[in-house]
């Protein structure tokens, strides 16, 4: 049996490919900041789907979370072989509102504990000739959004970056890029969802199965939804003026993820 590894997988999107892996016969290491929710998850999954479910209590923000779950991937004897980097959040408010420790913090969380854990995993994965890396991004990476958006930016290219130089070596790596999900990203910011059209949330479980069926298909960008590839198609003609007034006037009160 292979092993998952991960990260933010108490709720939302991590929750759904906890869910969705397990069923699939995967044993699990779940990480996450609260070690009850993390406990209940790991009894759950493994009482339903009989798979063995390994708890992580870190906190991604901080040095000390980060390398605790860099020692997990890199250990040899009980190999992970795809890791989902999937923990993030939002900060409400323009730039320059948002405390500079906030800002830090998610670069923290986006950006370095992307880069150290990616790379704790594929050097492993790479040495046994397998492996898949998802890295969570949003479509927020593909317009002016502030900090948040260049910190989803900075993902998307890490990853391709990535993925191209690791091609060949039997590592896939994939960011995935969905839009408004119901999850507690926005309830936790402080950010308000009531302006968002229907037609715009997607659901989790869902999403994770298109996005597991994108890496297996060897694409290094997913945006498993066909309206948000629409939207996405029609922000790439776009001026950039243009967006970046939309995003300016609308994009900071919520964030998609």
């Amino acid at each position: 049996m292979t092993t998952a590894l991960i990260t933010g997988s108490t709720a939302g999107i991590g929750a759904a490919f906890a869910r969705r892996l397990a069923a699939r016969g995967h044993n699990l290491v779940l990480v996450a900041r609260d070690t009850k929710r993390l406990a209940e998850q790991a009894t759950e999954l493994h009482d339903r789907h009989g798979i063995e479910a390994e708890v992580l209590a870190a906190d991604l923000s901080t040095e000390e979370g980060i390398a605790a779950v860099e020692q997990r991937l890199g250990d040899r004897t009980h190999p992970v072989d795809l890791l989902v980097n999937n923990a993030g959040f939002g900060n409400k408010g323009r730039y320059l509102e948002v405390a500079m420790a906030d800002e830090l913090a998610m670069l923290k969380v986006h950006v370095e504990a992307v880069l150290r854990l990616t790379s704790a995993a594929t050097e492993s994965m790479r040495s046994r000739g397998r492996g898949g890396v998802v890295n969570v991004a949003s479509v927020a990476a593909f317009v002016p959004r502030g900090t948040y958006g260049a910190s989803k930016a900075w993902v998307v290219q890490f990853t391709q970056g990535a993925a191209r130089d690791l091609a060949g070596s039997g590592v896939r790596l994939m960011a995935l890029c969905p839009g408004f999900v119901r999850t507690e990203f926005h309830q936790r910011a402080g950010m308000g969802t009531d302006n968002i059209p229907g037609w715009m949330w997607l659901d989790a479980d869902k999403l994770v199965a298109a996005a597991l069926d994108d890496l297996a298909r060897g694409r290094t960008v997913s945006i498993p939804d066909p309206r948000y590839k629409a939207l996405m198609g029609v922000v790439k003609l776009a001026p950039r003026g243009l967006l970046g007034g939309l995003s300016s006037r609308t994009g900071r009160k919520y964030g998609p993820q």
